[in-house]
């Protein structure tokens, strides 16, 4: 009989936990890792390519916000399809829509250009998320769920995300020869390039390796009933009242997208003075922290429950946005960096969460549900995030997003039942489907 020391030796046995997996999961990782590879190549640079081009912020903030509120109206829509058909042709769609968003910041040479480019990676990387968050939801056994994704997060895309900034960092400096923030376009253009190839590399995987053998999509086939995302939303609601709690904690952990990320870069380059090898480190840094603490939470998270380690992710994550806002000196930033890797580590925690309050069978139109509910409170937020920051202040982007945590989603969050154990009524779900 295993004793306790060999279970937990087990558990903190990562490559015995890689090969227990089914392969497509493992496909998937390998997806996501150079997906985020190519996008913490240039995550510090986004927003400034777009803002040197010519657009003003409200202008970036409008398009992120059309672009989710897109990605949101298409969720459903998507979620419908994966549960009736499976995931891999919406994966490859969201890729390629992907590549289409890296071909048009590669060629523009004016700002719409550019923000069609941002416009497109937006939905690209929303349908490609919702194919993986599937997947992962699908292929890991619950009491496995919270260790797999943030295998993927942490050591594999992690590790790559790491490593990304700290390539376009020495790409910029070195072959680019760019002193402090880059001052031209031009000199952050060739990185999409290289980020295209890799995503093009990414698009072959998906195709030729992800089979989908075994997965479970026919009990959803038979409900040939035509329903709408409001027919869908409030069955679920009716079946479980810990979903309608999850929309709201759920809409407030995709308001980072929309206020957080995409000011993140330029108010450290702008108002805290951060040159391009701080911008490049704060990435590095927040990959870091995914990398060394990212499957010890999953652990922690397996074993004592989720709630706990997320409300800690989150909270660390809000230290880490005060630190910037009252630092003085650039360097600090890097700490800021470090903490906010416990975002990304609290998506991935909040994922296996939202997977666990629904059967299988209706996770894809659940999280078409949460993308359409979600994507409009972030497309609202977005659109005001840029006016926000340019005429009352951009340090009210991170305040704003804050007072959400503290007020909404965190209460919230302590109200819900611990999903480790939970145990979903598949008979009530099915009734209000009418299986």
């Amino acid at each position: 009989m295993e004793t306790t020391k060999e279970k937990q030796a087990s558990q903190l046995n990562i490559w015995a936990f890689w090969k227990a997996q089914k392969p497509d999961w493992r496909i998937t990782v390998i997806r996501t890792s150079l997906e985020r590879l190519g996008y913490k190549m240039i995550l510090p640079y986004l927003s400034l390519f777009i803002i040197l081009l010519g657009a003003t912020k409200t202008q970036l903030g409008l398009v992120t916000s059309a672009g989710m509120l897109v990605a949101g109206f298409l969720g459903p829509i998507i979620g419908r399809q994966i549960d009736r058909h499976g995931p891999k042709k919406v994966y490859i769609l969201g890729i390629l829509v992907l590549i289409g968003g890296y071909l048009a910041f590669a060629g523009a040479k004016t700002w719409q250009i550019g923000v069609l480019g941002m416009f497109l990676h937006q939905m690209g990387a929303t349908l490609s998320g919702q194919s993986c968050a599937n997947i992962c939801g699908n292929c890991l056994a619950n009491c496995d769920r919270a260790k797999g994704m943030l295998v993927c997060e942490s050591l594999a895309a992690g590790v790559l995300g790491m490593v990304g900034p700290m390539l376009s960092g020495w790409f910029l400096v070195n072959i680019m020869g760019v002193i402090g923030t880059p001052t031209k376009a031009e000199q952050i253009r060739p990185l999409f390039y290289i980020i295209l190839g890799i995503c093009i590399i990414s698009l072959f995987v998906v195709i030729f390796c992800l089979k989908l053998k075994d997965w479970n999509y026919n009990r959803a086939s038979t409900n040939t009933k035509k329903r709408n995302v409001i027919q869908d939303a409030a069955a679920i609601f009716k079946a479980d009242k810990n979903c309608i709690k999850w929309v709201f904690i759920s809409a407030v952990g995709r308001m980072p997208m929309a206020l957080v990320i995409p000011y993140m870069q330029l108010y450290a380059a702008e108002v805290k003075g951060a040159d391009a090898k701080i911008l490049s480190a704060i990435v590095t840094a927040t990959a870091f922290t995914s990398v060394t603490c990212g499957y010890a939470l999953g652990v922690l998270s397996d074993k004592y429950g989720r709630k706990k380690i997320l409300g800690a992710s989150i909270g660390l994550y809000i230290i880490g946005l005060v630190i910037m806002l009252v630092s003085k000196n650039p360097s600090a930033l890097i700490l800021v960096g470090i903490l906010a890797g416990f975002q990304e580590l609290s998506m991935t925690l909040a994922g296996s969460m939202q997977h666990e309050l629904v059967p299988a069978w209706v996770r894809g139109r659940w999280s078409g549900v949460l993308a359409f509910t979600g994507s409009l409170v972030s497309a609202g937020m977005a659109a005001l995030s840029g006016i926000i920051y340019d005429k009352i202040g951009a340090q009210w982007v991170f305040i704003i997003y804050i007072v959400f945590e503290l007020v909404i989603r965190i209460p919230l969050l302590f109200s819900m039942p611990e999903t480790l154990t939970y145990k979903v009524d598949d008979e009530k779900f099915s009734k209000e489907f009418g299986m």
